[in-house]
């Protein structure tokens, strides 16, 4: 496995083990970053079956993120947190190489 450099906060691991568990899916949750929204790139989550080859994997609580290898040079030293306030709830990216972001969360540019 190599190095960790993505994190999974204990409250994003019990959301995805949660949502895993009502889908009857394996607690792994799938990191990655596309081209787009308003400020160049987007943050992109969806549960995953299983990891791939290229993946890096960090594991919080038995649960499992992974991130492929083109995504994780944009997403290094993040820490994927979940956060419920009186605006909604949602999985967050706390990303340290991140210039700008935007009011959404869900998108950043390097």
């Amino acid at each position: 496995m190599d190095q960790q450099t993505v994190t999974l906060s204990p409250s994003a691991a019990a959301r995805v083990a949660a949502i895993a568990e009502k889908q009857g899916k394996p607690a792994i949750l799938r990191l990655s970053v596309e081209g787009g929204g308003c400020s160049g790139f987007q943050y992109k989550f969806g549960l995953a079956d299983s990891a791939e080859n290229d993946d890096t994997i960090a594991e919080t609580d038995g649960v499992r993120l992974v991130v492929d290898s083109v995504s994780l040079d944009l997403v290094d030293g993040c820490v994927v947190d979940y956060v419920e306030s009186l605006g909604g709830a949602a999985f967050r990216v706390e990303n340290p190489q991140a210039a700008a972001g935007c009011g959404c969360g869900s998108s950043f540019s390097v």
